[in-house]
């Protein structure tokens, strides 16, 4: 079942993003008075779709390879390689017979929809949805090191406190991966009363994408909710319960039960539980993953809610959809300095998948839809032949220097462009193949 709501999470995101895209070019070119001869979400290779219909001069489906999308415009040297077509002499609707300056803009036409699609979800999504957030000074009960956090010098009940001697509204500000985007990267903590500095390694970003997590809030916990069916439930454990010892062994947190569940892995155990101001002992076989079968809650926090108006919302999230831009860029740009894995840091189709997650929450999935619409805008404007930026750039040469590229150099370019991206996408596949091996094997 997660499987499939990833999958559908995807499918959703990507058609919303390519058909608007594609719309961007599409509206573009038919301003300027251009034929558009398709208009696919998805490719139809080898021309199969599984869905066409033809309304005015234009074609439009839905393909069968879903790795994007295009719009097909009369005159144009694309993916599609019609040569025969550009043999014959130009036509006044075709694109090649129109000045460089409106060709220019039909090609920003994706990219400029891409942004401001991200810019409205973004606004949206604060106006609807508003902001919550874990205040840094609500996690009074230090924190959970997991093992990248123990690498680094980080233990299970530290106190953070600052970065860089900088205080922290938000506990998000100590685990986002925007604050590991800077060099070096001090946290300033307190163990045991004593204040200490913790240097964040150079290569902790590419780790930090690695391993998702690296600490959480230390908590205690009642029952939130009981699996049917579970082990927790056949054992007599009921919302509300709190769990107070395991075999006698008694704990505060979350994290140390968790730990001795892992330590008894098919095993029974003797919990004792308060229930309504009660003592009640239970004896629960532990699953093989360690696992009950509960949800745990807590009362340890309070979360912040901050609620924008509809202009405010426009005007924070759109600086928030450019600091992702920004800050997924200089995380491209780490990559070259050699200050990351590119295997373990670019995701295909599965990869995306998996962001998306196996649950459907609406706001997340609008959320991580902005941030894959700025991204799209900044890769399709790259300056590689076959993108949206190979074209911009021979454009903007001919808008300038009025140097008209021959029909032959933009179809090699294009050919070239082509190969380049098949191949790239192919690895890219390849690696997420990888991955979910690894996993699966681990």
């Amino acid at each position: 079942m997660d499987a499939l709501v990833m999958t559908a999470q995807l499918l959703l995101g990507l058609s919303i993003l390519v058909i608007l895209h594609e719309a961007g070019h599409f509206l573009a070119a038919r301003w300027f008075g251009m034929r558009v001869e398709k208009f696919y979400l998805f490719f139809d290779a080898w021309n199969f779709s599984f869905y066409k219909f033809k309304l005015g001069d234009t074609e439009y489906g839905v393909g069968w390879l879903p790795l994007g999308g295009y719009v097909k415009i009369s005159g144009m040297i694309d993916e599609s390689m019609d040569k025969e077509a550009m043999k014959k002499p130009p036509e006044p609707w075709e694109f090649r017979s129109k000045p460089a300056w409106q060709r220019l803009i039909v090609m920003i036409g994706g990219v400029t929809v891409n942004v401001l699609l991200g810019m409205l979800i973004f606004s949206l999504s604060l106006f609807y949805y508003g902001k919550e957030w874990l205040p840094a000074d609500e996690v009074k009960n230090g924190i959970v090191a997991y093992d990248l956090a123990q690498e680094i010098g980080l233990q299970t009940g530290d106190d953070l406190l600052s970065i860089n001697g900088n205080e922290v509204e938000r506990f998000l500000d100590y685990t986002a991966s925007g604050t590991f985007i800077e060099d070096n990267v001090v946290l300033n903590i307190s163990r045991n009363g004593k204040l200490m500095d913790i240097p964040i390694p150079d290569d902790f970003l590419l780790q930090l994408s690695k391993n998702r997590e690296y600490i959480s809030p230390r908590y205690t916990f009642y029952v939130a909710r009981v699996t049917k069916a579970s082990n927790a439930e056949k054992a007599g454990l009921k919302a509300d319960d709190v769990i107070r010892s395991l075999n006698g062994v008694e704990f505060t947190f979350f994290d140390e039960f968790k730990n001795m569940l892992s330590e008894n892995k098919g095993k029974e155990v003797g919990l004792e539980v308060l229930r309504d101001g009660s003592s009640v002992s239970l004896t629960a076989l532990v699953g093989d993953d360690g696992f009950l079968g509960f949800n745990p809650a807590t009362n340890d926090f309070n979360y912040v809610t901050k609620e924008f108006g509809l202009i405010e919302s426009f005007a924070t999230g759109s600086v928030q959809a450019w600091t992702m831009l920004i800050l997924n860029i200089r995380g491209i740009g780490k990559l070259f300095q050699g200050k990351g894995n590119v295997g373990d840091s670019v995701a295909g189709p599965i990869g995306i998948a998996q962001i998306y997650g196996g649950e459907w929450n609406w706001q997340r999935f609008w959320g991580i839809t902005a941030i894959l619409s700025m991204i799209l805008a900044f890769m399709n404007i790259l300056p590689i032949p076959a993108l949206d930026g190979g074209h911009v750039i021979f454009l903007s040469i001919e808008a300038l220097s009025g140097k008209v590229f021959s029909d032959n150099f933009m179809e090699r370019t294009q050919l070239v462009g082509m190969v380049f991206l098949l191949a790239l996408m192919t690895l890219i596949i390849g690696n997420d193949i990888r991955k979910v091996i690894e996993n699966w094997l681990m």
